[in-house]
């Protein structure tokens, strides 16, 4: 009895294998299962630079056409909707990292962590092929996040906007570049989404959610960490095969245009949340911290007020009192 129980192991870290069943539902949707699936540039839906260019420059139309449309006009409510769309996003970023799961632990239990970070055959099977593809074509869906927030009259902001659109490019060039690296970034993204697309139900709800700056620590944590190992992964690839003389781990599977847009768009990130951090939950301390401050002085000072209005009325009456004793000596 205990034998047949799906109990975890290495190999399928949730009890059961769920590439099988992944693999029939690619299979539903596609047309063939998921071990058939190659990744061809100019082939593939949404692989070339064209494509995402395009697709990319029509969301920053929509939005920001979309926000002058809506300037004259009463926000849409869109509750339903945006619960589904919050709903889905969790479901599907859970779904994602679960299978990442399934097929990285095996490769770091057994070959170590730089094996799968910079070795192809680490990080670049093709099962993790197919679910880098399926979690850049999720960024597309992401982009819905902004019209939303444009049909309900939300400010749209740089960091926001900016975010959105690169990360589409991003992982386009990470998929075409071959990197054996982006499962890092894209696992501890996926993590974050789950947490931040529930935070986004839960509230859609009317949940009251006390952790809402934790996302953005996460967010920010998220990009500390992949930084480590992109800077790391750029750095043992650029010496390796430029300056061997310098210490280095060996070659890093991928190829040069990505590790330069891994590292220019995952700093730009860093900077521009720790900046969101500090403007939003930052300095919205100091100014609770000064709000009180202004309001225990007020009361301090209506408080003084009063003890002198007092005083000065014990003053007057006792100055009157002795004026009409003396009077009447």
């Amino acid at each position: 009895m205990a034998d047949s129980l799906p109990l975890p192991s290495v190999e399928r870290p949730f009890g059961i294998h769920l590439w099988p069943l992944f693999s029939k539902a690619f299979e539903y949707v596609a047309g063939y299962p998921a071990e058939e699936f190659d990744f061809v540039v100019g082939k593939t839906p949404m692989s070339t630079l064209r494509d995402t260019s395009i697709f990319v420059a029509i969301y920053y139309l929509i939005i920001f056409g979309g926000r002058e449309l809506m300037r004259t006009r009463e926000p849409f409510k869109l509750k339903t909707l945006f619960l589904i769309h919050n709903f889905v996003l969790t479901a599907v970023s859970a779904v994602l990292l679960a299978l990442f799961i399934e097929q990285l632990l095996p490769t770091i239990v057994r070959r170590g962590t730089l094996f799968a970070v910079c070795d192809a055959d680490g990080g670049w099977t093709q099962p993790l092929v197919v679910l880098y593809y399926l979690t850049y074509l999720t960024k597309y869906l992401e982009l819905l996040d902004t019209v939303f927030l444009f049909l309900k009259k939300k400010p749209l902001t740089f960091l926001h906007c900016y975010h959105h659109g690169a990360t589409a490019v991003l992982c386009y060039t990470q998929l075409i570049g071959s990197t054996s690296v982006q499962w890092v970034p894209i696992t501890l993204n996926l993590f974050v989404h789950v947490v931040m697309y529930w935070y986004y139900f839960q509230s859609a709800r009317g949940v009251r959610i006390w952790w809402k700056e934790w996302v953005t620590r996460l967010q920010i944590i998220q990009f500390v960490i992949d930084l480590g190992f992109v800077y790391f992964a750029s750095y043992t690839y650029f010496t390796y095969n430029y300056w061997p003389w310098m210490p280095n781990w060996g070659n890093c599977a991928g190829k040069e245009f990505a590790a330069y847009s891994g590292i220019i768009v995952l700093s730009s990130y860093l900077v521009l949340f720790i900046s969101f951090y500090f403007a939003t939950y930052a300095n919205k301390g100091k100014k609770s911290s000064a709000q009180k401050s202004t309001r225990q002085a007020s009361k301090a000072s209506a408080s003084a007020s009063g003890v002198s209005a007092q005083g000065e009325g014990y003053a007057a009456t006792n100055g009157s009192s002795t004026r009409s004793r003396k009077a009447k000596n």
